[in-house]
């Protein structure tokens, strides 16, 4: 993907007072006065951080499905409500699947003391079925690559847990880049069980895809082929995964475990839309918007409690300052964006989109933010480099151009509606992710209130636009 890179910190003021003088028809003064003024109420307030830490510590885990993720929706309405937001609830059928029993040991490899096994950590995959209560005992074989299984074939791959230990690049986690690391391993967790079914394997587990090396496994979605049988996967941590490719080279290694998950009829959920409609063009609208829900390990906090709460507060600063968006803000806290993408999908079926003016969500945690993602076209970037300058005080100051901004509203990205996020580094953010350890202890409050700032920024912006973005 070619991505730009616009710096912004020192050229921008140059930039548009030269070829924009007074920002040209793009802002009034009024309204650059008045982003400034939400900026710094953005950076001292902390009602971004309480909300977030009553819908992780207090609500908790948010799979779809789950009383937990009904208890969020309500609670989302209910404090739009109290800001006097007009609040309408998008109904969803969502995939409802729960994880139950998981453990599982070694139980054959060299050297061995008699009598022992060596207890294995991992955690099913969202959506894998189950071993059966009594589980499932086989031979474990150590792939590298879907390449590497083909080349092993049926005879060496049939009756066997397949284990594909394929490393997390940690040099690009260190270089800021986690999710392009990401990016390399999802495929064997999305699709490894059914490429090791089609060879008669009768299990599979995969390499974490975190840069944790804390023994913590890391969840996530996986899908089963149509016509390929269906094997249980489950996802093992570095450490773990280390020991058995170890073990595997050395001689035979024979694996039990246990997943007893379970997947019901879909159930009932809800997308939460919430409108501060705007004064002049309130037909226009800006989605501010983060994922409800999360996976169960941990309590979502990074995801993406943070993102829901950074959209909650824009309304509520808006009204605290008693400022005017001429354009309709609304708040979207998107259902089951872990294992379904429903909410995203349903929303933007259901959008007006030629009315859909703007979107930013933020669902990559709340690390210190350098500037803002942009998705759309490049002739729009005159038009958002006030806004760069306005972040330029708290660090702020960069675009970075990309062909999607964000998870959930890359549906609308897709259909030409402009979209934002804010930008960082992802060095820390999936060392957690996707884990137990997603919980509120590692949300920064100050970076929390930076990332909120640039969320503000971007809708209010906007929503006080002269003049409609290129698109």
């Amino acid at each position: 993907m070619k991505r730009t890179i616009l710096v912004f910190a020192a050229i921008a003021a140059v930039f548009c007072s030269s070829v924009f003088p007074q920002n040209g028809s793009f802002y009034s003064q009024d309204t650059i006065g008045e982003l400034e003024r939400l900026r710094d109420a953005a950076l001292e307030e902390n009602w971004v951080y309480d909300r977030t830490a009553y819908m992780t510590n207090n609500i908790g885990p948010r799979l779809s499905g789950s009383p937990q993720a009904a208890r969020a929706v309500e609670y989302v309405a209910d404090e739009m409500r109290k800001l006097g937001l007009e609040v309408t609830l998008q109904e969803l059928k969502v995939p409802h699947w729960v994880r139950g029993e998981e453990k599982a040991e070694l139980v054959r490899f060299e050297g061995m003391a008699e009598g022992s096994t060596h207890r294995i950590v991992l955690t099913a995959l969202g959506g894998s079925v189950s071993t059966g209560d009594s589980g499932l005992t086989a031979d474990i074989v150590v792939v590298g690559s879907f390449d590497e299984l083909q080349q092993l074939g049926r005879e060496k791959i049939e009756g066997k847990i397949v284990l594909f230990n394929v490393k997390f690049d940690q040099r690009l986690l260190e270089a800021g880049l986690g999710g392009n690391a990401y990016g390399q391993i999802t495929p064997y967790r999305g699709g490894g069980a059914s490429a090791a079914a089609k060879l008669g394997a009768v299990g599979v587990l995969v390499r974490s895809a975190g840069g944790s090396q804390n023994r913590l496994a890391h969840t996530g979605g996986m899908r089963y082929e149509d016509g390929v049988a269906k094997i249980p996967a489950a996802a093992v941590p570095y450490e773990d995964a280390e020991l058995i490719a170890y073990l595997a080279s050395k001689g035979r290694v024979t694996m039990k475990m246990l997943l007893t998950p379970q997947t019901f009829p879909d159930a009932v959920s809800y997308n939460v839309i919430a409108d501060l409609k705007g004064s002049e063009r309130p037909e226009e609208v800006i989605v501010v918007s983060g994922h409800l829900d999360s996976w169960d390990l941990g309590t979502g906090a990074l995801d993406d409690a943070v993102g829901v709460a950074m959209a909650m507060q824009v309304p509520y600063l808006i009204k605290k300052l008693g400022l005017d968006n001429k354009r309709t803000i609304r708040v979207v806290a998107f259902m089951n964006e872990e294992n379904g993408f429903v909410g995203a999908n349903t929303y933007a079926d259901k959008a007006d989109i030629p009315n859909h003016f703007a979107a930013i969500e933020s669902d990559l945690g709340a690390s210190h933010p350098v500037g803002f993602i942009f998705a759309g076209k490049r002739e729009a970037l005159p038009y958002l480099a006030p806004l760069s300058q306005v972040l330029s005080k708290q660090g702020a100051s960069l675009i970075d151009v990309r062909a999607s901004a964000s998870s959930d509203i890359s549906t609308l990205t897709a259909k030409g509606v402009p979209s934002f996020g804010p930008w960082y580094g992802g060095r820390t953010y999936f060392n957690y992710h996707h884990t137990a350890a997603d919980t509120l202890d590692k949300v920064n409050p100050v970076w929390l209130r930076e990332n909120a700032s640039v969320m503000a920024v971007l809708a209010y912006g906007l929503s006080n636009l002269e003049s409609p973005l290129p698109r």
